[in-house]
């Protein structure tokens, strides 16, 4: 980008610089610390950046432009000229009549897609009435236990209009079927149905814990699921393989990217494996990342993720559809961020946190409500967290340009140096064996943990601060109006549950469980059979108890 005698002077200018004008002034007066690293610490910021930093630029092979190999500035031409992000809230509220009406608050609010999150009994693929579950139903999301359930919460919500994103691991294959199920009953062709199931049982294994069944027979359920979205609903993202778990266990930008890209790679390969086209599936595949506050460490990690992606299915796997190559991405700010002292801070963690994931160019985005330190966020507080979102799009201008950042010394450094660093990671993954054995042996989830005690001790002993929890602190905290779950709405479950058992055709359901059970024990694909049983109202855990009984449940380290 610039012909080597005047970046010889410009490096000249700069030394001159440091030793001078900068130096000079240093040294008589200091700076506010001894180093000032990335947020994750992952990378030492320099006082000044210049084009000598990014000498070695070639702006076709490095950036390109939108909608172009390499896909740095934007997977699609337009960006968010065309066409906004998809603006989620995160919605799952105890009982399916509340989740439903919420979407529809949510709707009327001006969110352009729904964001569904459900209880831990349904993420362990467990009924409401399981001795597992008791205390838990409806407390982190809404609880579902069959297709009556679904019916409920999508209830006057047409399936063709909106984009609906699950976050279900697990038991993904089981709540797909349900959507699926609920567009047949709408007489909505399955080509149209548009939305994400997050599917991402590695980064259960690595980071969340809310797993079922071996890593094998996981794999194999995913690739089902690929094989069946390709032919029968091409519109909906099969996986949505998350990094922001694996930040919210505490590792940095770049461990987020490589080992986010690792589980892709698994994921890819698990399905060639299988006997997929690599063209055919992963154009459906999607990503989920986290936002922290580092606005240019978080714009800087979606550039290089996406630049990566593109070199990855190009090389490995010899991917010749554009699409292939696209890395897709949904952004959620970080929960980890939020603190419970002066949880009104937080609402400005947030609104930083979404300018990142625009500037980096995501493709849908959720905002956190400011009390999720607390509790589930009450009607007030996502209503705020969608008009930050509202307010980026229509009111900032950081929508009327693509890829602003770009060019920028600073910035450019940064994705660089978070690609390199995550290649190199990506390396030592592959040096043992991919990210399966990796996860298996727990190399992994060391990484994370070394990096989480760091940081946690850095915020003790003051070197990092925390506005409001170590520093700026204050000594009364106002009362907050927090959402709370009815106790009585586990009891209003079970007996839900207990009427849908008693009123549908047993017959036809012990029907369906056997056909599911005999292709578990061959080689179909299990999805079909899995849609006709929660057709047939057979439970959650009842699709998902043949499913243990054929593949086994996973114990760490055996």
């Amino acid at each position: 980008m610039y012909d080597p005698e005047e970046l010889d002077a410009i490096r000249e200018a700069k030394e001159s610089w440091e030793s001078g004008t900068y130096g000079e002034t240093v040294d008589r007066f200091g700076e506010r610390k001894e180093s000032f690293t990335t947020d994750t610490g992952g990378q030492e910021v320099d006082p000044l950046y210049t084009p000598a930093d990014i000498a070695d630029h070639d702006y076709r092979g490095d950036l390109g432009n939108p909608g172009e190999e390499p896909y740095t500035r934007g997977v699609y031409s337009t960006m968010h000229r065309g066409r906004l992000w998809t603006m989620r809230q995160y919605a799952g509220m105890g009982t399916a009549a509340e989740t439903n009406e919420r979407f529809n608050y949510l709707i009327d609010q001006g969110s352009s897609g729904l964001s569904m999150a459900f209880d831990l009994p349904t993420q362990m693929g467990y009924d409401s009435d399981a001795a597992m579950a008791e205390g838990e139903v409806g407390r982190s999301g809404v609880a579902i236990d069959t297709l009556d359930d679904f019916e409920t919460v999508f209830d006057g919500i047409p399936l063709d209009e909106v984009s609906t994103s699950m976050t279900i691991n697990a038991p993904a294959a089981v709540l797909l079927a349900m959507y699926v199920a609920m567009g047949d009953k709408q007489g909505v062709p399955r080509a149209q149905l548009r939305g994400t199931i997050q599917n991402d049982i590695m980064k259960e294994y690595i980071a969340r814990n809310l797993y079922i069944y071996p890593p094998e027979p996981s794999m194999r359920l995913i690739t089902d699921i690929f094989e069946f979205c390709a032919a029968e609903t091409p519109s909906f993202n099969t996986i949505s393989i998350s990094g922001y778990h694996i930040r919210e266990a505490g590792s940095t930008a770049a461990q987020e990217v490589a080992f986010t890209l690792g589980n892709g790679i698994q994921y890819v390969q698990a399905a060639i494996d299988a006997g997929l086209d690599v063209d055919e599936f992963a154009p459906q595949l999607s990503f989920f990342f986290n936002a922290h506050n580092n606005i240019f460490e978080e714009a800087a990690k979606f550039r290089a993720a996406r630049r990566m992606w593109a070199t990855i299915m190009e090389e490995r796997f010899d991917a010749q559809n554009p699409k292939s190559k696209q890395l897709k991405f949904h952004t959620q700010t970080g929960g980890s961020t939020l603190t419970a002292q002066q949880i009104e801070n937080n609402v400005v963690r947030v609104a930083y946190q979404a300018l990142a994931a625009v500037l980096g160019g995501t493709q849908s985005l959720h905002t956190n409500g400011k009390d999720e330190a607390l509790a589930l966020p009450t009607e007030k507080s996502v209503r705020t967290a969608l008009r930050t979102q509202q307010i980026l799009a229509h009111e900032s201008g950081a929508a009327d340009t693509i890829d602003p950042l770009a060019g920028s010394y600073y910035v450019e450094n940064l994705t660089d140096g978070i690609e390199e660093d995550a290649f190199e990671i990506l390396e030592e993954v592959d040096r043992r064996g991919g990210m399966l054995e990796a996860v298996k042996s727990q190399w992994v989830q060391r990484q994370i943990q070394d990096v989480a005690f760091e940081r946690q001790q850095e915020i003790e002993d003051g070197e990092r601060v925390i506005v409001g929890v170590n520093e700026f602190e204050v000594d009364e905290e106002p009362e907050m109006d927090l959402e709370e779950v009815d106790p009585e709405q586990e009891q209003n479950q079970r007996e839900r549950l207990e009427e849908v058992k008693a009123e549908r055709d047993s017959d036809a359901v012990d029907d369906a469980l056997t056909s599911l059970r005999e292709a578990a024990q061959g080689s179909e694909n299990v999805m079909p059979h899995i849609v006709d049983a929660v057709k047939a109202y057979a439970t959650v855990q009842e699709v998902s108890d043949v499913l243990r009984d054929e593949f086994g449940e996973y114990k760490p380290g055996r």
